[in-house]
């Protein structure tokens, strides 16, 4: 089953996006560091990971349905912030920005009626719900909690496994 060139198109555009955001995460660990943040860039490095992957996995799926994968330049990123919670608004304000990318290459496979896409593409949506969610949960955190408990925050997302 061969995917049509929109959708190949639209696939390569957010191939490019994903990639983008993995350059944001990873600066955004870079920062933590230089800051002396070790858990929040751990958890940080996590994500530009996993971007990096969402990137991989679209790109093999393009590549099974016959199609060819174009990468373009990418731009560059923020470089730094003013506190840890200014990044973690920056990063919600991203997923969001990502969901709605996410939402358009759905519009396209609905378009197409692209069923295969729609089906691979369903679980990047349920995906964006969780993200938003966790960033949100993060935000919560920074605002339930005292000035001095952001090293609590640091050291709590330094688990994730």
């Amino acid at each position: 089953m061969n995917i049509s060139k929109k959708m190949q198109d639209a696939f390569n555009t957010q191939i490019v996006a994903e990639l983008w955001s993995s350059n944001l995460y990873l600066q955004m660990a870079y920062w933590f560091r230089k800051e002396g943040w070790k858990g929040f860039a751990g958890w940080m490095y996590k994500q530009a990971e996993e971007e990096r992957e969402h990137a991989m996995d679209m790109s093999n799926f393009v590549l099974t349905r016959g199609g060819e994968v174009k990468l373009t330049a990418i731009d560059a990123v923020a470089t730094d912030w003013k506190d840890p919670k200014a990044v973690f608004v920056d990063t919600l304000a991203h997923e969001q920005k990502v969901t709605e990318y996410i939402n358009r290459l759905a519009d396209v496979a609905d378009e197409e009626k692209d069923r295969a896409s729609q089906n691979f593409i369903a679980k990047y949506i349920d995906e964006q719900v969780e993200e938003e969610r966790n960033v949100q949960d993060i935000l919560d955190s920074f605002e339930h909690l005292s000035s001095h408990a952001v090293a609590h925050i640091d050291s709590k997302l330094g688990q994730r496994q």
